[in-house]
């Protein structure tokens, strides 16, 4: 397939959603060994019409960084440092130090309201100790999708080209007591999916012991997923490892706790908290980069440190509600809303992130597909990107049919 061909095809789908849903996309396409596409559309000063975004423009992953956290861990229990259904709590032992929690509602990530306990889990407790590895990575842990734990962590962070007074471990460490004390909104492993942050937040903390690098997470994922595949686009915390603002893609306003434009620091509340560096949000990255990480996934690469038999496993359901199919960290193509669109085969397994990024794979056509987007720019309410992602990977599918 020409590059030219594929270009055509998706024009109109990007032609309805370039300034509307969101100021800038890069995107990667790849086939077996073959990159169809590499490109970018757009600009990174949509208000000025400058700084035209480019195929290597850094983009906030957002929740697409919980793959990389997921690949660390699995790497850890394929080198039998963990198991899947070992407690949360042998590793990270605090987590259990408060006994039996009760259940509340949650708290509401827009509003920051705390929600209502349904009637059921009035007086209800969870145990903690026995949350597992396998409830994190299946988002069935019973703990709440979201809290504001960048409360708990300290003050709002200066600029990211400023220093900051509180350390990025005094930040982490103030969010994890915040994390082992908090209600849960349901019971470990009952069966319902609650797509949680907080899961994965706590995920980080155990790779980095588990790493040898307690309260920080960043070195783990560098050893483990970054430098082996070679993705060098790839960072936490871009101004400070030397990255350009200019070649980053700037995301939301954030006029009431930062007080300025997200440019060069995460856009999630609580990564940013927490020093920038978080299980669940804070790489940034290239397209062709997080394409790389779906290919290594889609060809079992070596380099991924993952047994065999673990790696097929992951991307297999473990545990699904309503229309929501979880594997181990990805989520698995679901119902007539999958942001992989209608033509994605029923194998394929992928993840989204809020700032408008994704990554699919389709291991019946060996197709992976990197979309990064900042369609948060004009605010994180603005519809659209769920019908972009869909007509989007609806229209690379067809078209490779028609190669």
């Amino acid at each position: 397939m020409a590059h030219s061909s594929l270009t055509r095809a998706l024009h109109p789908v990007i032609d309805d959603h370039l300034g509307a849903t969101f100021p800038a996309l890069a995107l990667t396409v790849v086939r077996g060994s073959d990159v169809l596409l590499d490109a970018a559309w757009g600009w990174l000063d949509p208000d000025a019409q400058s700084r035209p975004t480019r195929p290597d423009s850094l983009f906030d992953l957002a929740s697409v960084t919980k793959l990389f956290t997921t690949t660390a861990f699995l790497g850890l229990v394929s080198e039998g440092r963990a198991a899947l259904d070992d407690p949360l709590v042998s590793v990270v032992p605090e987590f259990g130090a408060t006994g039996p929690r009760p259940l509340d509602g949650g708290q509401d990530p827009h509003t920051r309201a705390l929600l209502p306990a349904p009637d059921s889990a009035r007086g209800q407790t969870a145990d903690p100790a026995r949350v597992t590895f396998r409830h994190l990575l299946t988002h069935t842990s019973g703990l709440a999708p979201w809290r504001d734990v960048y409360a708990a962590a300290g003050p709002p962070p200066p600029p990211p080209d400023q220093p900051d007074p509180l350390p990025r471990r005094t930040r982490w460490a103030n969010g994890l007591r915040a994390l082992c004390a908090y209600p849960f909104v349901g019971g470990p492993g009952n069966g319902v999916v609650r797509y949680s942050d907080l899961g994965l937040m706590l995920l980080g903390e155990a790779v980095a012991r588990l790493h040898g690098t307690p309260g920080d997470l960043e070195p783990a994922i560098r050893a483990r997923v970054l430098d082996p595949l070679g993705l060098a686009s790839a960072t936490f915390n871009p101004l400070s490892h030397g990255r350009a603002r200019e070649h980053i893609a700037p995301t939301e306003l954030d006029a009431d706790w930062r007080g300025r434009r997200c440019w060069g620091e995460v856009h999630d509340e609580n990564a940013c908290g927490l020093g920038g560096v978080a299980g669940h949000a804070g790489l940034f990255a290239a397209a062709r980069d997080v394409a790389a990480l779906g290919a290594a996934w889609l060809d079992a690469d070596p380099r991924l440190g993952i047994a065999p038999n673990l790696l097929r496993d992951a991307t297999r359901q473990h545990a699904a509600s309503e229309d929501v199919r979880r594997g181990l960290g990805w989520l698995l193509k679901g119902g007539a809303e999958s942001s992989a669109g209608d033509a994605f085969g029923p194998a394929s397994f992928g993840h989204t992130g809020f700032t408008g990024t994704s990554l699919w794979v389709d291991p019946a056509r060996r197709l992976v597909v990197a979309c990064l987007t900042n369609r948060v720019y004009r605010g994180r309410h603005f519809t659209g990107i769920l019908a972009f992602r869909r007509a989007l990977h609806d229209a690379i599918a067809s078209e490779v049919n028609r190669s």
